[in-house]
């Protein structure tokens, strides 16, 4: 597998120091889906796609709306001639940084589904560094499920959810569980490994 890279457009056109800004927005996330995703199990489904490095990565830095729209659709296009990528994130370093705003757009990244005939073949679920759950605190907890170091969609192949959920034990239960594992850790705690996925760990 060669797809949990970097995807730019255009990369003979950017300079070595954009490169290097999206390598680390890149490393950055992969530390967050590590230590979040992964090590504490939100997502039973994601260690499989991260062992077998089937995911992909695009950086994209502009924060129009029309613009994210267009290369969602190139994602998604990807994705569907691309049997062997498994799910895409799509990170938007500069995207609406405002979660309300987000939010509304995650409506609007809908409907392109439903217009191109993409919805029920492809699904999209919402990270962003602000994400606050209906009826709770900004400070609440199980914020953390979707709260991520940028804003980004990620897009997942509706079969491979199906499959997933019917081979996993009471998998109508990982909400729940995920809620009390993040309320036994607590925000602060929560809030120190969030800020530690912007760290390299790495020895120089």
């Amino acid at each position: 597998m060669r797809h949990s890279t970097i995807s730019v457009a255009s990369p003979h056109c950017r300079s070595h120091k954009e490169l290097a800004s999206i390598e680390t927005t890149i490393n950055i996330t992969r530390r967050w889906i590590s230590s979040f995703v992964v090590d504490l199990n939100l997502c039973p489904f994601a260690r499989r796609e991260v062992m077998r490095n089937s995911m992909r990565f695009r950086v994209f830095a502009k924060s129009g709306p029309t613009d994210i729209l267009h290369v969602l659709s190139e994602e998604i296009s990807l994705l569907h001639n691309s049997q062997d990528i498994e799910t895409s994130f799509l990170i938007l370093p500069a995207g609406m940084p405002d979660f309300r705003n987000f939010n509304d757009f995650l409506d609007t990244a809908q409907s392109l589904l439903e217009v191109t005939g993409w919805e029920g073949i492809y699904q999209l679920v919402g990270f962003h560094p602000q994400y606050q759950f209906a009826d709770t605190e900004p400070d609440d907890a199980e914020n953390y499920t979707n709260r991520s170091p940028f804003p980004m969609l990620h897009i997942l192949r509706e079969s491979s959810v199906s499959d997933a959920v019917t081979t996993t034990h009471d998998a109508a239960l990982i909400p729940q569980r995920n809620t009390a594992t993040l309320g036994r850790m607590g925000s602060s705690a929560l809030k120190a490994r969030w800020s530690s996925c912007f760290i390299d760990h790495q020895p120089t």
